[in-house]
């Protein structure tokens, strides 16, 4: 955001921007004809992963009874995420998917977080392929653990026929099929992809916004500056919505685990 601001400062591009400028710079070139595979969105998932690996690697390498700071936000972190989302959701079977669902929740927070970290200005998740993928892996999650619980046949049995009347099984089973095999990956991918691209383009209309102000009119500077503070306020506003989303993924996730679980419809 900061690149892109400075170029429209010194006048060197077109107000407002066009579709291409969604596409950000690729780091390095893969193939002919300039095909970029490893771009800023990919340097920061990588980074991501690096980040929790070595923090968590770090942090318990040499565990003690009175924790250190790291060890101390690592177990909170940890705790608060078995406690609070998997023991709560699922109940006791749930302790055995908190690593799964601190490592979601960790991972998903820090992506989020480099929405509002100087340079980065921008979250992996705001491209729909990140959460589609994250959504993926839940789905095929609660699936699995739902056919080693009741088997192939019992699962798809309980997931299909609600206990209705049979005359409206023919209306409910299409309904059901399509609500917990369609709905709920769609619905998990897009809620992340949309709340992070909507915050980052609100921050992206109000910085560009003032410079376009600025550039455009002396008389429209003091509105300029306006909309500069109106990007600090909004900033502070994404920070929640990036810890929201990180914590709704995490327990929409852990309520499909607990519904795959469950020995009732």
């Amino acid at each position: 955001m900061f690149g892109q601001s400075n170029v429209l400062a010194q006048g060197e591009v077109n107000f407002p921007p066009s579709v291409e400028d969604f596409y950000l710079p690729s780091i390095a070139p893969w193939g002919a004809h300039n095909n970029y595979w490893f771009t800023k969105i990919t340097f920061m998932v990588w980074l991501a992963v690096g980040i929790l690996i070595l923090f968590f690697l770090l942090t318990y390498r040499k565990p003690q009874l009175v924790p250190t700071k790291k060890q101390w936000l690592a177990e909170s972190i940890y705790g608060f995420v078995r406690n609070n989302i998997a023991v709560d959701m699922i109940g006791h079977q749930g302790v055995r998917f908190a690593p799964y669902f601190t490592t979601l929740f960790c991972f998903v927070l820090l992506t989020n977080f480099f929405a509002i970290v100087p340079f980065f200005q921008i979250s992996p998740n705001s491209h729909i392929a990140f959460p589609a993928f994250l959504a993926a892996i839940s789905y095929v999650l609660f699936n699995w653990v739902g056919i080693k619980k009741h088997g192939f046949g019992g699962y798809f049995k309980r997931a299909l026929i609600p206990p209705a009347p049979w005359y409206i099984l023919p209306l409910l089973i299409p309904i059901e099929a399509f609500s917990t095999f369609l709905v709920r990956p769609f619905s998990l991918a897009v809620r992340l992809f949309a709340n992070m691209f909507a915050g980052h383009m609100l921050l992206l209309v109000f910085t560009l916004g003032g410079f376009a102000m600025l550039n455009a009119n002396a008389l429209l500077a003091p509105i300029s500056v306006l909309s500069w503070v109106m990007t600090v306020a909004l900033t502070f506003l994404e920070f929640l919505v990036i810890v929201l989303q990180a914590y709704v993924f995490t327990v929409l996730t852990a309520s499909y685990v607990q519904g795959a679980l469950a020995e009732e419809h």
